[in-house]
């Protein structure tokens, strides 16, 4: 089952979509020094610490990052009414 909203992995390593690999990498990094359980006390540093290595895993390896922002763009993220009005807009575009 597909849950209705995804995890926005951009947003789990504080970046945007345009992010070059070399971005991701250094934001992985950093957030995974900060949120590594054994250096972080918080109880919920190992979980913050799990969204950072799947956030990293997906959005380092071009195709599952590919799929990724397909996926975000058919609004299974990102919200159905901004997709909408992006996609009446691109075609409208094209006809007038």
């Amino acid at each position: 089952m597909i849950p209705s909203r995804m995890k926005d992995h951009y947003a789990s390593l504080g970046l945007n979509s345009a992010a070059t690999l070399a971005d991701i990498k250094k934001a992985f990094r950093q957030k995974a020094a900060l949120y590594h359980p054994d250096r972080n006390p918080d109880p919920q540093a190992p979980q913050y610490f799990r969204e950072v290595q799947e956030a990293y895993d997906v959005l380092s390896d071009t195709d599952k990052r590919q799929a990724y922002d397909d996926n975000r763009r058919r609004g299974l993220l990102d919200d159905p009414t901004d997709t909408a009005r992006e996609i009446w807009a691109h075609y409208l575009s094209r006809i007038l």
